[in-house]
């Protein structure tokens, strides 16, 4: 299962080893910054994060602080990291180097993103101030192979992912190798567990099939011998009839490997003596009916 909280201490704990790396998860992170620049966050480690990136390109940053009570609303946002000096504002992540995309798709889940899983999966978001970032951030996982699709939700942009492989590309693409880890388990298990369950289905309707037909096939036996037609049939309808009452609840296969025949021409047996039972009964209505 993928949980948020893990995943994003994951992401918090990557330290990318250039310059470059670290001013795009730092583009990334800021996409969801106020219009001054700070940065409010639920998360101590994306709080955190966020000063260690300023830090490491020159940029002034203030420990996280908690806000004033008021100005904010209620468990939303209690986290602010106030950035000063020339932030890095203009790069283009569809166009930057591989390794800048991937930190700056990390940031911006770090940011933007949210993760929450359901009843239909797990499903990730990020959102985005304007249609611009979203046309941009589904340009650049559309470049790494990840598919995502967007809506617009209260006046802000959403971009989201669904489905398995998807949501495994984003967790690839950022280097949450460990979240991934769980999360392949997770779905490796779920279908091993389906897979089991419609086995277990398949049987159990098998099952019933079986039952049902042999309980037709005894009470054909049963009415042909009460009509004294049994002894009158051929040898291999006779056996095959003996042998459906000595193993009431075989299938088709046992039976047939009783006799020494195939399954076909054991289903064909038992098939006939179901036809001239109701052959019989049809008779004796019509007789009845006649006198």
């Amino acid at each position: 299962m993928l949980v948020a909280s893990e995943l994003r201490g994951e992401l918090a704990r990557i330290r990318p080893a250039r310059a470059c790396c670290r001013r795009a998860e730092l583009v990334g992170l800021l996409q969801s910054a106020d219009a001054d620049g700070s940065v409010r966050t639920l998360d101590h480690a994306t709080a955190r994060i966020a000063v260690q990136l300023a830090g490491s390109i020159g940029v002034a940053a203030t420990p996280p602080r908690a806000l004033a009570p008021g100005s904010h609303a209620p468990g939303r946002h209690h986290l602010r990291v106030a950035l000063d000096g020339a932030l890095p504002s203009e790069w283009e992540p569809v166009t930057g180097k591989a390794c800048d995309r991937r930190a700056f798709v990390r940031g911006l889940l770090l940011g933007a993103g949210s993760v929450s899983g359901g009843p239909g999966g797990p499903h990730v978001e990020f959102v985005l101030r304007d249609d611009r970032s979203a046309r941009e951030l589904e340009r650049l996982l559309a470049v790494s192979d990840v598919r995502s699709s967007r809506m617009e939700r209260r006046g802000r942009q959403v971009v989201y992912l669904k489905g398995q492989e998807q949501i495994a590309g984003l967790l690839r693409l950022v280097g949450a190798n460990r979240a991934l880890l769980d999360f392949e388990t997770s779905r490796v298990s779920r279908d091993v567990r389906n897979r089991l369950n419609r086995l277990l289905n398949a049987e159990e309707a098998n099952l019933a099939r079986t039952v049902r037909a042999a309980d037709r096939q005894l009470q054909a036996i049963g009415r042909l011998e009460a009509d004294g037609e049994l002894e009158r049939l051929a040898d291999g309808l006779r056996e095959a009839a003996a042998q459906r009452r000595r193993q009431p609840d075989a299938d088709l296969d046992t039976l047939a490997t009783s006799l020494g025949i195939s399954r076909s021409a054991m289903n064909h047996r038992l098939r006939r003596l179901v036809e001239l039972a109701a052959d019989a009964g049809a008779a004796r209505r019509t007789g009845a009916e006649r006198s």
